[in-house]
């Protein structure tokens, strides 16, 4: 395993963090990791104005992530926020129809360089948004993982990471949500 570390996705982390996107083509069909921030489709967004986007919110304090690093180099995040910053998720009207409690934070997107991957930079990623949760008052804390696949899956696919990796972290299982994800919880404390 590399020497990592994690900082948060900020102006100044930004160069790095874009070189990653660009690297993977945009990831995830060119959408610069701007999934989760909308709940409008906008059928005329393109690679560029993706980026736009998410570099206009990072410059407003408007998306967060924990930026994983081997040296000066982005290696994967964890994308995390209110459910206000990212108010869209995968199966959204059965999630809020079945909600007990609207968490404080989701962690809602965690990518992983093809170079990196199966050396531990999700679970580093992962942990390194909560310990920013905990700095910035902590809160009860929701990712979205998918249930373990039963058949072998390209870990690019697997966008919020397995329900195996939370539990290690001792996120709790709270109910499905579509056909092959789950919501999982945790809560941090304050630092």
């Amino acid at each position: 395993m590399g020497d990592y570390e994690i900082r948060a996705l900020t102006p100044g982390t930004w160069p790095a963090y874009a070189a990653l996107i660009e690297k993977h083509h945009g990831i995830f069909g060119g959408c610069w990791d701007t999934y989760f921030h909308s709940l409008e489709r906008d059928p005329d967004r393109t690679y560029d104005s993706n980026r736009d986007l998410k570099c206009r919110l990072v410059e407003e304090g408007r998306a967060h992530a924990a930026v994983v690093f081997e040296g000066e180099t982005a290696v994967g995040w964890c994308q995390y926020g209110s459910p206000e910053e990212l108010p869209n998720i995968h199966h959204r009207k059965q999630y809020l129809a079945e909600a007990d409690v609207v968490p404080d934070y989701r962690l809602t997107c965690i990518f992983v360089d093809r170079d990196h991957r199966r050396q531990g930079v999700t679970e580093l990623a992962i942990r390194g948004a909560l310990d920013l949760i905990a700095e910035a008052g902590g809160g009860v804390v929701e990712g979205y993982p998918h249930e373990k696949p039963t058949k072998k899956v390209s870990s690019s696919f697997l966008y919020n990471a397995t329900r195996p990796v939370y539990e290690r972290m001792g996120f709790e299982y709270v109910r499905p949500k579509g056909l092959k994800n789950c919501v999982m919880r945790t809560t941090v404390a304050p630092r």
